[in-house]
């Protein structure tokens, strides 16, 4: 199952305990699934938990049902249909549009705050989707009306959300590309497993650059090493065929012997073999002269 369905599965869990809040998800589902004008109320699903929730959902909302109880088609699809103008009546007369039927959002069935909720948890149920965030970050709201989609802008600004908007062919686009929006818009709707999926991806995703810079790090550090080891260790072979190492002041030559045992340790691992041990910076001073000696 993909994230997506697993995130509507999750919304459809939450309870329809309060009229009110039906309503608004009802609104949300209407205003973003395939048909919804006075002809018909077309809404289509592939979602086991959303083809099981809009027939309760309808019922509370509303008090009437389906005209046709779907069967499963092609692709998995169920297609819920109410084409009776008396029923189609009464919901347009829930949101005020018994006379003057738009597409259009009545706010003042989104007064409360769990309303909103609601009506955003439809909207998504009926057309939004969200990519797997171990993937990319992005969720979205799709519908046809633009109208629509400007006015769920607004309403989600106000609800302070950050949402970005586009076209995509002939429909509207709402989405998020942060992660951190992203979970708040879950955890508004009502999925909070969800959110917490996102933040999980975040952090191993996070995690994983970060060792990866550690690793890329290391790596160009340890390619300095060996290059600075292969310059000194140069240096050093023709300070033995000019003067020969025994010439040589007894620090440099220590630290000439350390060098060639050796070849790949770092500044402050032969600073830690000296006898006694220096410091680091000590060990850079000894290994420059190495570089610059020229012989007494």
């Amino acid at each position: 199952m993909s994230f997506s369905s697993e995130t509507k599965d999750e919304l459809c869990r939450v309870g329809l305990s309060r009229s009110c809040c039906a309503l608004a998800e009802a609104y949300g589902v209407l205003l973003y699934c395939h048909t919804f004008d006075r002809r018909e109320i077309r809404v289509i699903t592939a979602g086991e938990g959303f083809a099981q929730r809009l027939p309760r959902l309808f019922r509370r909302a509303f008090g009437l049902s389906f005209d046709r109880v779907p069967a499963e088609g092609a692709g998995g699809k169920r297609t819920f249909l109410i084409t009776d103008p008396e029923k189609l009546f009464a919901v347009s007369a829930a949101f005020g549009q018994e006379n003057d039927f738009t597409h259009h959002i009545n706010f003042g069935v989104l007064e409360n705050d769990c309303c909103r909720a609601s009506f955003l948890r439809g909207a998504f149920l009926a057309g939004g989707s969200i990519i797997d965030p171990e993937k990319r970050y992005h969720l979205e709201f799709f519908t046809a009306h633009a109208a629509v989609s400007r006015e769920v802008y607004s309403l989600m600004l106000e609800m302070g959300l950050s949402p970005k908007d586009s076209r995509r062919g002939g429909s509207a686009l709402t989405y998020f590309k942060q992660s951190e929006a992203i979970e708040d818009v879950l955890t508004t709707m009502g999925a909070p497993l969800a959110a917490m999926g996102v933040m999980q991806a975040k952090m191993q995703k996070d995690m994983r650059n970060a060792v990866n810079r550690r690793v890329n790090c290391d790596s160009a550090n340890a390619d300095k090493i060996v290059a600075a080891s292969r310059e000194q260790l140069e240096a050093i072979r023709e300070l033995d065929r000019l003067y020969g190492l025994t010439t040589l002041p007894d620090t440099l030559q220590e630290t000439a012997m350390l060098r060639i045992a050796n070849p790949e340790a770092s500044l402050i691992e032969l600073s830690r073999l000296a006898d006694p041990p220096v410091s680091k910076s000590c060990m850079s001073h000894r290994l420059k002269k190495l570089l610059s000696y020229k012989g007494e």
